[in-house]
């Protein structure tokens, strides 16, 4: 069965997950039951302007994290509680939280310039 042919309630094998995160979330992982991963930031309010941004899709998406928040990054770790593993909302919400925390617009080309490399403008560690 295709991963887009299940429901939400549907949880994916551990072998499933590893294969999804390799093809489309690569730098997530599976530990502990959740899909997880670390974003490096720059300074305590770098941590809580992505945490609120992760707060926020979650929210929209009533579909919520656990998050770990610290000086220098947010670990963000998904799993679908009430259906007991990893489901496409785990996967779909981490590919919208992926999106939107390392969203640069300087490399799009627009009106946009992103932040300056200064780093006293420093924001996210992009890897």
């Amino acid at each position: 069965m295709s991963w887009r042919d299940r429901t939400n309630k549907e949880t994916y094998s551990a072998k499933e997950i590893d294969q999804r995160l390799v093809e489309e979330l690569p730098d997530w992982r599976f530990e502990d039951g959740h899909i997880r991963r670390r974003y490096g930031v720059t300074g305590w309010k770098s941590a809580l302007m992505v945490t609120n941004t992760i707060g926020h899709l979650a929210e929209v998406a009533f579909h919520h994290p656990d998050l770990m928040v610290s000086w220098g990054s947010v670990t963000v770790g998904l799993m679908t509680h009430s259906a007991g593993g990893i489901t496409n909302k785990d996967f779909e919400l981490a590919k919208m939280i992926e999106s939107v925390v390392l969203w640069r617009p300087a490399e799009e080309g627009g009106a946009l310039e992103g932040t300056p490399e200064d780093p006293k403008y420093a924001y996210i560690k992009y890897d």
